[in-house]
């Protein structure tokens, strides 16, 4: 039998990342830099494509560290593994997670109440894709009156007058920004990425490969990108 996990703040790795804060609040980027150039190159991952660049936030090798520790401590291992297995995990209302069910490869299995659910969320992807070829392509144009439904109610959907062809399905563990009036991007961080992105355009066009002044977390980039564009 496991030993119990004791409350969030009586972690001792919670008490050392609550120590550890009142110092890093006070941290500028610049300085980190200036103490760790290295910080762009190894405050960084890349896998299957996707680049992540985190060095450019006030974590330093000992917040790595202690978060790390903390993971353990709070049983986070386990929790992913129940999540991927279907479990119940969200205790409050006695129900699976399942946002990894929508990312899982079509042949994948993840069991909730001993039902595979992953072919019922592909049935309803493939139909979102279809819609979407159509809109794309002209076959379907919403100026002619019909509407598109995002609901489990095919009587109330029919009733309204929308055909049942445009309607689609969701689950209550499927939450979506428009439902809940959530914007998903920082529009003024994407403008403010842009102004900062025009500074360094003419480094990314150039066929010289020119010596790079920049902090190590921008450098890194610009030779990933000169890298992938010779490839293509």
């Amino acid at each position: 039998m496991k030993a119990s996990i004791p409350p969030l703040f009586r972690r001792p790795a919670w008490v050392a990342l609550t120590k550890h804060y009142r110092k890093a609040k006070g941290w500028h980027l610049r300085q980190l830099f200036a103490h760790d150039p290295a910080r762009g190159e190894r405050l960084a991952v890349e896998t299957d494509g996707l680049y992540l660049d985190y060095s450019k936030n006030r974590v330093t090798d000992e917040t790595l560290r202690l978060l790390v520790k903390l993971a353990k401590e709070s049983g986070l291992r386990d929790r992913i593994d129940a999540m991927f297995r279907g479990d119940k995990i969200n205790v409050t209302e006695n129900r699976a997670v399942l946002h990894v069910a929508l990312r899982a490869p079509r042949r994948a299995a993840i069991f909730v109440d001993g039902k595979n659910v992953v072919p019922a969320v592909h049935a309803v992807l493939d139909r979102m894709a279809d819609f979407s070829r159509r809109v794309r392509s002209g076959k379907w144009l919403g100026h002619t009156g019909h509407f598109v439904a995002v609901s489990t109610n095919a009587a109330e959907v029919t009733a309204f007058g929308i055909d049942r062809a445009n309607m689609f399905g969701f689950w209550d563990w499927v939450t979506q920004g428009v439902i809940w009036n959530i914007d998903s991007f920082d529009q003024w961080g994407v403008e403010l990425g842009k102004v900062l992105a025009q500074r360094i355009v003419p480094e990314l066009e150039s066929k010289k490969l020119s010596e790079l002044s920049h902090d190590s977390s921008t450098n890194r980039l610009i030779r990933r990108y000169r890298k992938m564009k010779l490839k293509s």
